[in-house]
Parts: C-alpha cells; structure tokens; sequence
C-alpha cells in the first residue's frame, strides 16, 4: 500500500536501515475503494517515525506538545486522536507496547469512534483488552496456518485470565 516499512504514512519518507519487505512480496491488497487515509504504527520503530515528525516540522499538529516531550503512550493517543481522520485504513503492531490498560481502554474509545466513521483497523496484538474490541474478528496464526478463532479461545485471553484468576500458583511456580 505505499506505506513506510518503519511506520507512517505514504508521506514518510525516512528509513534508518535497509529493510526486508518479504511479506509484501507474498501479498496482494485487493480494494475496490482506496481508503482516503492510511497509517502504520510499528512499536518498535515509533521513535524513528515521531523523530521524522519533528523534522518534517508537524509535530505540534500531533498534539499538546512536541511528540517528544511525551510518554510513548501519550505519543501514541496523540497521534491516534490528532492525525487518523477516518475513512481510512489503520494497520497498528503491537499498540499495547506503549499503553497502559487504561490507555488501552482510551485506544478502544478512538477506534470505535474511527470505525463509526469508515475506517478499518488491522490490528497485531497480544492485549486481551484490545482484542476484546466488539464486532471484530480474531485470526490466530500458528504453525498449521491461520484461522478465525473466538476471543475467549485466544491463547492471551487464557492466559491472562488462568493468572489473574491465581496469581500465587502462577508466582510460585515460576519462582
């Protein structure tokens, strides 16, 4: 879809190492209407793109302050609530990487609200928060391929669970 490697949009034009694209070989994005927005977030790879935000001189339209000045979570939300427009397409790795749950519960709020206004999210994640996001469907990817899978069947959602259910056998069995 034209999108940086290392996040961002098609405008992005920055790169701090030579990447391997081998899944976008492999793919092809078939759309009969091209969304009128679009955004990677790559969690491991955000400083560089919020660095490049600076520089391109936009950074106070990503919210409050300076994208710097802020926590990786509040960077995050800054760029959800200020730069996604709607109507678009949303392709975020790992978001939990930089939220709190409470955060996460306030991602959960900005999608909805993107989604009410024609937006699709595709979304990599092990947050059993965000994969609880209603009307959504869940793949798992294994081994054996991928499959749709119900929210309470994924492996975060049992585990997490398993442990806040009792905690004190989890903690004792590892330590």
């Amino acid at each position: 879809m034209g999108l940086n490697l290392e996040g961002g949009s098609k405008n992005f034009t920055f790169s701090t190492r030579k990447r391997n694209a081998a899944l976008a070989d492999h793919i092809i994005v078939s759309k009969s209407n091209y969304p009128k927005d679009s955004f990677y977030f790559k969690a491991e790879s955000f400083f560089n793109a919020a660095t490049y935000i600076e520089e391109i001189g936009v950074g106070n339209n990503y919210g409050h302050r300076p994208m710097h000045e802020q926590s990786h979570g509040e960077k995050f939300l800054s760029l959800v609530k200020n730069r996604f427009c709607g109507n678009g397409l949303y392709l975020l790795d790992e978001p939990e990487s930089a939220l709190s749950p409470q955060s996460q519960l306030a991602l959960l709020i900005e999608i909805n609200y993107l989604v009410e206004h024609n937006s699709q999210f595709i979304i990599s994640t092990h947050s059993p928060i965000i994969l609880s996001y209603l009307n959504s469907t869940i793949y798992e990817l294994s081994q054996s391929g991928i499959s749709e899978i119900k929210y309470e069947d994924t492996e975060c959602y049992s585990l997490y669970t398993s442990f806040l259910n009792n905690p004190e056998q989890y903690l004792k069995h590892l330590f």
